[in-house]
């Protein structure tokens, strides 16, 4: 028997006008190698869709990962450019910061500050009716030392103590001032504060 009859035969009482799936059993061996390579080849035609769509979105996935990367290196490439300038620059504050810290008295330092405060209203020749340490207040970084101060003399020597203080090399800041009359003087209440590093943070 030829190739060309076994062909025939394979395909022997064929008819595409009476395909019912119902009856898919009963078709000729041809018929039914074909309907099964038609279907083989959409699984894998499926299977290699959603493999390619899966591999396609890991890549973008992937490519967008290659940006946010190559951001991150450009970010750190110039922060390492830069690093001998924020060094330099970080000493700059922690030198400044140094200096403020100088500025602030300590505890043993406050004493002597309220002495100098004395002093200072005393020499523009003020009466001192009271100059003392308020309590405490802390902030975030700092204790603010509050010092209430009252004195009596006249406006120019009132003006000559408050320049005496803000000479102080130490921080002192005056705040809250009233001046009143008193007899042939003028009293002055006036609120000054220091400050000093909490290093209990």
């Amino acid at each position: 028997m030829s190739a060309m009859d076994s062909l025939k035969n394979a395909f022997k009482g064929f008819d595409p006008n009476d395909m019912d799936i119902n009856t898919a059993g009963s078709w000729p061996i041809g018929i039914k190698v074909i309907v099964y390579l038609l279907v083989f080849g959409a699984i894998v035609g499926a299977g290699i869709y959603f493999l390619i769509t899966d591999k396609h979105t890991a890549v973008e996935r992937e490519i967008g990962k290659e940006q946010e990367l190559r951001q991150q290196f450009e970010s750190k490439a110039f922060q390492v450019a830069n690093l001998a300038a924020l060094r330099k620059q970080m000493a700059d504050v922690e030198g400044r910061f140094a200096e403020l810290l100088k500025q602030l008295p300590t505890d043993k330092e406050v004493p002597g500050l309220l002495e100098d405060i004395t002093a200072i209203g005393k020499s523009a020749g003020l009466d001192i009716d009271t100059i003392a340490l308020q309590a405490e207040r802390k902030a975030q970084f700092y204790v603010e030392l509050p010092i209430s101060i009252q004195v009596r003399g006249t406006y120019h020597q009132m003006g000559e103590f408050v320049s005496g203080v803000a000479a102080i090399k130490r921080i002192v800041t005056l705040h809250d001032y009233s001046i009143k009359p008193s007899g042939n003087q003028l009293t002055m209440n006036i609120s000054a504060k220091t400050y000093r590093y909490d290093d209990t943070k």
